[in-house]
């Protein structure tokens, strides 16, 4: 059953009534199912101002100072920081296409390319896997900023359980985990137009806050000077080294680069994720940028220079150098709503979508989602954000899978099916003898091989080309995926 594009929208295919009903029909719930164009409602102004607000959150902060623990200096993180921001754009456009062409969600166009039963191999690594480690990771980040705002309503809050411990986890920080864990499940139960709406009107205010307190940052450093020369560790930085800290952001904001097709199904035109999202993002990131260095030159010039950059709360102590209790407290509830956003978006959507993918008659969208969050929360996150080390080998592992898939899945749908998705084979009858391969071994293959060969570095670590293979592991993989992925495209129509 053919489903052709309206002309009036701008190449959107529209599967019309009758063959949604049948998909349906087979057993997909609607979350899954095609979205038709006269349904969508993301315009530019949605694309742009979705990553606004959480790009601005405490992890995103924290993995970037990290940058300066390897030498960088300010105007060598705002380099690697606008870099990774081209790249990301780059990424939403060109793995967004599909969804925005023909409305299905991220899992469902995986059955393209893996295999219906195949799919659930990167729907796990992504759906699952990241989605409940991003989930803990950010919470708990949030968690620990949240602390400082309760520190200064409730002075003594910090010392709460006289240094007590909850599986590790300071009673003070669980008690606001545990705070955050309900904000953030709340809102993604509050439904996706009310969160629209939400990313819209909120995150331009997140903007704003953030705005005023680098104003402050910069005053407190002692002009905008001072800012740029910030450099905390003077140490010669290699061009591997700037390369590996832009993989390292970009393995940060990898997943949504994975299934940007959750959003841009919901396109009302193919112009507006591909103008909203390099205008949203990039305009953002100049801004993440700006911040980050102020408020470290803020600290440098509160502190004398005495402070540990590896700390993991050391960009908390960034924002509270600027002095003003109001305003940290301020733009810390605004970082925070800026981090509900990222966990809602790219974390607990994508994981609740892919589990009603592959498992509908077990799962919804907000089920699954709740899972995300109870088993991103029983994993321990706070242990990964211990140590700059333990976090930079967390992206270099999650690099390692997010960019083969992305890789195989823009060779998929770029080369292999030539910018088209077959419908009937993604929605096929599960009850019906099937005509497609349930598994793409190619695929699999390639995603498995591109594994074993982006990670093996962290066991040969006396192999240096290894290691550096595994430092850019997004990357690595990205260009093992397509690469690999192309090849055998080309190898099989040869044989055919």
């Amino acid at each position: 059953m053919m489903s052709t594009p309206d002309p009036q929208k701008g190449g959107l295919v529209d599967t019309g009534a009758e063959t949604r009903e049948l998909y349906a029909s087979r057993g997909y719930v609607d979350d899954v199912l095609p979205v038709r164009p006269k349904d969508r409602s993301w315009s530019i102004t949605q694309y742009i101002t979705v990553w606004m607000g959480p790009i601005h959150n405490i992890l995103s902060y924290f993995t970037v100072v990290g940058f300066f623990a390897l030498g960088l200096s300010a105007l060598q993180v705002v380099g690697a920081i606008l870099t990774a921001a081209v790249i990301v754009s780059i990424g939403y456009i060109l793995n967004g296409q599909a969804a925005a062409k023909y409305g299905v969600p991220f899992a469902m166009q995986l059955r393209d390319s893996f295999g219906s039963k195949g799919a659930v191999i990167p729907t796990v690594i992504r759906g699952i896997i990241a989605g409940f480690v991003f989930f803990g990771i950010t919470t708990v980040s949030s968690a620990q900023a949240l602390d400082v705002v309760l520190e200064q309503i409730f002075p003594g809050f910090i010392n709460l359980g006289n240094g007590a411990t909850i599986l590790g986890l300071a009673v003070p920080t669980a008690i606001t985990y545990l705070i955050m864990w309900v904000i953030t499940v709340a809102l993604f139960l509050s439904g996706q137009k009310f969160l629209a709406k939400f990313s819209t009107w909120v995150n331009p205010v997140v903007f704003v806050l953030i705005v005023i307190a680098m104003i402050l940052a910069v005053t407190n450093a002692g002009g905008m000077g001072e800012v740029l020369s910030f450099r905390p560790l003077d140490v010669d930085v290699t061009p591997l080294i700037f390369i590996t800290c832009v993989s390292m952001l970009v393995s940060n904001w990898a997943g949504p680069i994975v299934n940007t097709g959750d959003y841009s199904r919901n396109a009302k035109s193919m112009r507006a994720p591909a103008v909203g999202f390099p205008v949203g993002v990039i305009g953002s990131y100049i801004l993440f940028a700006l911040v980050t260095i102020a408020f470290m030159a803020s600290l440098q010039a509160a502190t004398g220079g005495n402070f540990d950059i590896n700390r993991p709360t050391i960009f908390v102590e960034a924002i509270n150098s600027i002095g003003n209790p109001f305003v940290v407290v301020l733009l810390i509830l605004a970082m925070n709503v800026g981090a509900v956003a990222f966990v809602v978006f790219g974390n607990m959507l994508p994981a609740g979508l892919q589990l009603t993918a592959q498992l509908p008659k077990l799962f919804s969208v907000r089920t699954g989602a709740i899972l995300a969050a109870v088993i991103g929360t029983f994993i321990l996150p706070w242990k990964f954000v211990e140590a700059t080390e333990a976090l930079f080998l967390f992206y270099s592992f999650i690099g390692s899978m997010f960019g083969p898939i992305a890789g195989i899945m823009l060779a998929s749908y770029f080369i292999e099916r030539r910018r088209t998705l077959d419908l009937d084979r993604i929605y096929e009858d599960p009850k019906s003898a099937s005509p497609y391969p349930a598994y793409n071994w190619r695929a699999i293959g390639v995603l498995a091989a591109s594994f074993i060969i982006t990670m093996s570095g962290t066991i040969f670590t006396n192999v240096p080309f290894l290691v550096e293979v595994k430092n850019l592991a997004f990357f690595s993989g990205l260009f093992i995926g397509f690469v690999g992925y192309s090849l055998t495209i080309l190898i099989a129509r040869r044989k055919s």
